[in-house]
C-alpha cells in the first residue's frame, strides 16, 4: 500500500508539472499572439499614416496645379516667343527680358517628389538618416548676411583691349561702391597699365596677391571676371574650399560661362551688391591623387618643373612615402597617354568595383559644366549644370562600343594604370598642373561639396540655352521653306 501511495504521489507530481508546462505554452502562445496583433496593428497604422500623408500631398499638388493652370495658359504664347528668340540668335535679335521674366515655373526644377508606395503592399524602407533636402534650383537667389566689403577682379592677362574695362570697373568699385579691390600682382605690374598716370590714384589703392603664395580665400566676398571662360576656371582654382559668388563679363573669345555684357556693368554690379540676382551652383569635382614618392623624384629628374607642373612640395609626406594632392576642378579631369605613342591602358573603378579598362588616347571625367568643353569635342552629350551627375568620356577609344556614360554625382571613381600598361599616363586639372601618373599611383574622383556659385544674367535656364545658341551655334540651320503651291505628286495626296 505504501508503495502504491508513493507511486500515486509521484504520478500526481508529474501531472502537475505537465499541467504547468502546458499553461506556460498557452501563455507564451497568447503573448506571441498579442505581440503579432500589436505588430500588425502598428504596421496597419503606419500604412494608413503613409497613405493619408500621400493623399494630402497629392491634394496639395492638385490644388497647386489648378491655381497655376490658368496662368500657364496665359503665359504659353509668351514662353514660345521667348524660346523662339533663343533659337534664332543668328538673326542678332535680343529677346526681351520682361518676356522671359514672365515665364514662371509651377514645378520643381529637379522634377516632382516620387511616390514611395508601389501598388497596395510594396513601399521603400524609410531611412531618415539618408534623407536629403534640396532647394529648388530655380528659386536660388543671392543674398548677403552682411554687405560685401572686398571684391576680387580677375582680368585676362596679356590682353590690352581689357585695360579700359578693367580701369572703369576698379574705379567704379572703389569710388562709388566703396569696396576694397584685390587683383593679381601680375595685372598691376602690366606696363601698359603703369603708363596711365590718370589711373595711378586708383592703382595705389588696389590690393595685390600672388597665386600659390598668398591665401585670399577668407577675405573675398565677391569675384568679378573680365575675359573668357578661362577667367572663371582660374577663379575656381584660387578657392579650394568655399567659393564666393562669381560674376563673369563676356570680354573673351568664347564666353559660354560669362553671361554678362560689360555695357551695363554699373547696373548689373549694383543689383548683385544689393542681393538681387539669380544664382546657379556649378558642381565641382574633388580629385585626390595618391602618388609614390619615388615616382615623383623620378619624374622631377626627367621633366622640367614649372608653375603649372608638378605637385607642390608642401603636399609630400616623407613619413608614409606617398604624396597626396587634392584639387577642386570645375570643368574636367583629363587622363591621357601624354607624349607616348602607345595606347593608354587605364583601369576604371566605381565605388571600389572594376567597371572597365580604357584603351585609347585617354579618358575625360567632367562635371555638367565641363560637358560643353573638352567632353563635347570628344563626342559627349551636353548636360545642364543643375543636373547632379558625373560624365565619363573616352578619348578616341580603341573600341566602337565604348560610348560616353553619365553616372550619379555621389559615386566615387578611381583610375589607375593597368598592370599590363606599356607606358605611363598624364593627368591635368582644368588644363593646368599637368603631371605624370605611374604604376602604383591612383586617382580618386567624386563630387565636391563646394560648388561654384555663378551669378546668372537672366536665370539658370535661359542663360544656358542662350550660350548654346550664341557660342556653340547649337542646332543652327537654314529653315525649311513651305510649299508655295500644291503639286499633283503622289507624295502630297491625302
Amino acid at each position: 500500500m505504501e508503495t502504491m501511495s508513493k507511486e500515486t504521489q509521484q504520478l500526481e507530481g508529474e501531472d502537475k508539472e505537465l499541467l504547468s508546462a502546458d499553461n506556460d505554452i498557452v501563455q507564451e502562445k497568447t503573448e506571441d499572439s498579442l505581440q503579432q496583433n500589436e505588430l500588425e496593428e502598428s504596421h496597419g497604422k503606419r500604412e494608413k499614416c503613409h497613405i493619408s500623408r500621400r493623399r494630402k500631398q497629392n491634394r496639395k499638388y492638385e490644388e497647386h496645379e489648378s491655381s497655376h493652370r490658368e496662368k500657364d495658359k496665359v503665359q504659353a504664347s509668351s514662353r514660345e516667343h521667348a524660346v523662339g528668340n533663343i533659337s534664332s540668335r543668328q538673326d542678332d535679335t535680343e529677346p526681351s527680358n520682361t518676356i522671359w521674366d514672365g515665364c514662371r515655373r509651377a514645378r520643381f526644377l529637379h522634377g516632382p517628389c516620387p511616390a514611395m508606395h508601389f501598388g497596395p503592399k510594396a513601399c521603400i524602407l524609410p531611412n531618415t538618416s539618408s534623407v536629403m533636402h534640396i532647394q529648388d534650383p530655380f528659386s536660388q537667389k543671392l543674398t548677403w548676411n552682411n554687405p560685401p566689403v572686398n571684391a576680387l577682379v580677375i582680368k585676362k592677362i596679356r590682353d590690352e583691349s581689357l585695360l579700359g574695362p578693367f580701369k572703369q570697373l576698379c574705379t567704379f568699385l572703389i569710388e562709388e561702391k566703396k569696396l576694397s579691390v584685390y587683383v593679381e600682382k601680375k595685372v598691376v605690374e602690366d606696363r601698359a597699365l603703369a603708363k596711365d598716370e590718370d589711373f595711378n590714384e586708383i592703382r595705389n589703392q588696389l590690393c595685390t596677391f600672388r597665386e600659390g603664395y598668398d591665401d585670399i580665400s577668407d577675405c573675398i566676398d565677391l569675384i568679378i571676371c573680365l575675359g573668357g571662360d578661362g577667367t572663371l576656371l582660374y577663379a575656381s582654382s584660387l578657392f579650394q574650399h568655399s567659393v564666393p559668388p562669381v560674376m563673369a563679363f563676356h570680354l573673351g573669345s568664347f564666353g559660354f560661362l560669362t553671361p554678362f555684357k560689360f555695357e551695363t556693368y554699373k547696373t548689373d554690379v549694383s543689383k548683385v551688391i544689393e542681393g538681387s540676382a539669380a544664382i546657379i551652383l556649378r558642381s565641382r569635382l574633388k580629385v585626390k591623387v595618391v602618388k609614390k614618392l619615388a615616382n615623383i623624384q623620378e619624374t622631377e629628374s626627367r621633366y622640367k618643373v614649372d608653375e603649372n607642373g608638378l605637385v607642390p612640395q608642401s603636399s609630400i609626406d616623407t613619413d608614409s612615402g606617398k604624396i597626396i594632392l587634392q584639387v577642386q576642378v570645375l570643368n574636367e579631369v583629363v587622363v591621357d597617354r601624354g607624349p607616348s605613342s602607345y595606347l593608354s591602358n587605364l583601369d576604371l573603378y566605381l565605388d571600389g568595383r572594376l567597371i572597365t579598362s580604357v584603351q585609347g588616347d585617354g579618358v575625360i571625367v567632367s562635371t555638367p559644366t565641363g560637358s560643353t568643353a573638352y567632353a563635347a569635342a570628344a563626342g559627349a552629350s551636353m548636360i545642364h549644370p543643375n543636373v547632379p551627375a558625373i560624365m565619363i568620356t573616352p578619348i578616341c577609344p580603341h573600341s566602337l562600343s565604348f560610348r560616353p556614360i553619365v553616372v550619379p554625382a555621389g559615386v566615387e571613381l578611381m583610375i589607375t594604370l593597368d598592370p599590363s600598361a606599356r607606358n605611363t599616363a598624364w593627368i591635368s586639372f582644368d588644363g593646368r598642373k599637368r603631371q605624370e601618373i605611374r604604376h602604383g599611383d591612383s586617382i580618386q574622383i567624386t563630387t565636391s561639396c563646394y560648388p561654384l556659385p555663378s551669378i546668372c544674367c537672366h536665370d539658370l535656364v535661359y542663360d544656358w540655352f542662350e550660350g548654346l545658341a550664341e557660342c556653340l551655334h547649337w542646332n543652327v540651320r537654314k529653315k525649311q521653306t513651305k510649299f508655295t503651291e500644291m503639286t499633283d505628286s503622289s507624295d502630297t495626296d491625302i
